[in-house]
């Protein structure tokens, strides 16, 4: 009998960090069955001590946490390479921590109560997502946008303005290295909500208005007259040209 080879298929990493052991365990199964390798810890002291011992390509953080908060566990991870997606679970009464999440660095959320399988669509959304970033970052010899005075870092995930380093959260990161990969196509918010956020929020287009505004607010000279991302009236947005 002839053999043959089959080839292996990396999986990816996740670390669960949820203080309710049950659904801990049945987010663990569940992602198990779709082939990760999955890590848990049941405090924020121990998230963080796993999330710095070891490269993951997601964390699925709850946001309340005994010994160290969400937040403040999104915050530290934020401060050191390498960067690593976050997926926050929130509950309903915490819209404002949730704000928060979004704005230290956590690439999305889901509100408790949630389905399995919502859960399971965002965690796909988001290595949909690095996966293209990532291949639209090799496409780029240095990794170097450079457009007017905004510098682009895709490697390092940086932007500076006339040589000034620029806080920007994950989303808007991924939000203007979209625009600036594609200078001069106009994008309706649907769109940008796809192709950034990685599916379809119907209904939540003002999620694009607010992350637009909050990132002129940052990089525009100028926010009421911006010069970098111009609003197409009737349609959408685009990045200039």
């Amino acid at each position: 009998m002839f053999g043959f080879i089959v080839p292996l298929i990396m999986s990816h990493e996740i670390l669960v960090v949820e203080d309710n052991k049950d659904l801990a365990h049945l987010l663990e199964m569940h992602l198990r069955d779709q082939s990760y390798h999955v890590d848990l810890a049941f405090d924020g002291v121990a998230g963080l001590a796993k999330a710095m011992a070891k490269t993951y390509d997601l964390i699925i953080l709850d946001l309340m946490l005994p010994g160290l908060d969400g937040l403040e566990l999104c915050k530290r991870l934020r401060s050191k390479p390498p960067y690593t997606p976050i997926l926050m679970l929130t509950s309903k009464s915490s819209e404002v921590d949730r704000v928060l999440g979004l704005e230290i660095g956590a690439d999305d959320y889901v509100t408790k109560p949630f389905s399995i399988m919502e859960l399971m669509a965002r965690v796909r959304a988001i290595f949909r997502r690095v996966e293209g970033l990532k291949s639209e970052a090799s496409d780029i010899d240095d990794e170097i946008i450079r457009i007017k005075d905004l510098i682009i870092d895709t490697g390092k995930r940086k932007v500076s303005l006339k040589d000034k380093n620029m806080d920007l959260t994950a989303k808007e990161f991924e939000l203007l290295f979209y625009f600036a990969k594609h200078p001069g196509r106009v994008y309706t918010r649907s769109q940008l909500l796809d192709y950034v956020w990685g599916y379809g929020h119907d209904g939540y287009e003002h999620t694009v208005n607010s992350h637009i505004n909050r990132l002129r607010a940052k990089i525009e000279n100028n926010p009421a007259q911006p010069e970098y991302i111009l609003t197409v009236w009737g349609v959408g947005y685009k990045f200039t040209e």
